[in-house]
């Protein structure tokens, strides 16, 4: 049984200093460069997240409900869209964006970016045409099914969104889905109904 780890949204704009900045961001990306180095063996592949959004529509409010809509934050091929300088990049075997013209909080909605552009440096006038999403590429769900992933972790930010999303659409997928709660970092102060949901959703919950 083929096993990948899928790292959520650990991106400079939802740690500390970012535009939607979650407490222990960046904290929690080095804590997963940290299990990285002890523990990429037990993994066959490992996989990263990006919110990527170009024009995701009321995702974007000035006036955010923070449930709903937010501040606008990740924009394709920005700083803050990249991954936070704490993860350490050196094991993850492909990227898949997700959000360029909806929410998309699970990253079963993400595509596979080519290896050639893994966004690096600032959104400049005129890029976002180059962005459009690319009908044939790969989601994560078929990329996982074509290396004969079974058994899923799920780890990163933020625990009660993007994490929670992703994993619950794992189990519905048919995957062994696990995540680890001391590698997430979530906006609520208290995660106990997240847990709760994640539990009753048939996810098991580790501690690392």
């Amino acid at each position: 049984m083929s096993r990948a780890l899928i790292i959520v949204d650990v991106q400079n704009d939802f740690c500390e200093g970012g535009s939607l900045a979650v407490e222990g961001g960046a904290a929690t990306a080095a804590a997963i460069s940290e299990y990285l180095d002890t523990h990429y063996q037990q993994f066959d592949h490992i996989v990263a997240t990006q919110d990527w959004h170009v024009e995701p529509g009321s995702h974007f409010s000035d006036s955010p409900d923070w449930v709903d809509s937010w501040p606008p934050h990740c924009r394709a091929g920005s700083k803050g869209a990249e991954l936070h300088p704490d993860l350490d990049a050196e094991y993850i075997q492909a990227y898949f964006r997700k959000g360029q013209f909806t929410a998309a909080y699970s990253g079963f909605e993400g595509i596979l970016a080519p290896e050639d552009e893994v966004p690096t440096g600032e959104l400049t006038p005129g890029v976002a045409a180059s962005l459009e999403t690319d009908e044939d590429a790969l989601g994560l769900d078929d990329w996982l099914q074509s290396h004969g992933v079974e058994d899923v972790v799920v780890v990163g930010i933020a625990t009660d969104y993007c994490v929670k999303a992703t994993a619950l659409d794992a189990v519905q997928a048919g995957y062994a889905v696990t995540v680890i709660g001391d590698l997430t970092a979530g906006i609520a102060e208290d995660l106990g109904d997240t847990y709760a949901e994640l539990e009753e959703n048939g996810v098991e919950l580790s501690q690392g």
